[in-house]
């Protein structure tokens, strides 16, 4: 698993746990077991909707960005701590251009 042994992901975990606190672990794994999910689906969908397509047409064709900013919001929402700091984010570019 991407080089990693079990010392490593021991030390990893008892950062996370120490930076998030027990409390905010479950919301955590919740909200990446969800982004896991949503993007298995999304995946089935685009194999599903390439295998009708005639080959020859979809020969490269990119994915269109629409989507790619679609599945990238419900990561976004379905993780905790990522959907705050993208909200301030927002904030913050709302503001510089205010100022500017």
């Amino acid at each position: 698993m991407f080089g990693l042994g079990t010392t490593e992901l021991i030390v990893i975990g008892v950062i996370i746990f120490l930076i998030f606190g027990a409390k905010r672990l479950p919301d955590i794994g919740k909200g990446l077991g969800g982004a896991v999910r949503e993007f298995r689906n999304i995946k089935k969908d685009l194999g599903a909707k390439e295998k009708t397509h005639d080959k020859d047409k979809n020969q490269g064709q990119k994915i269109p960005q629409g989507l790619e900013d679609k599945l990238a919001e419900k990561v976004l929402d379905k993780v905790p701590g990522v959907k705050k700091a993208m909200d301030v984010k927002k904030k913050v570019e709302k503001v510089k251009k205010i100022i500017d």
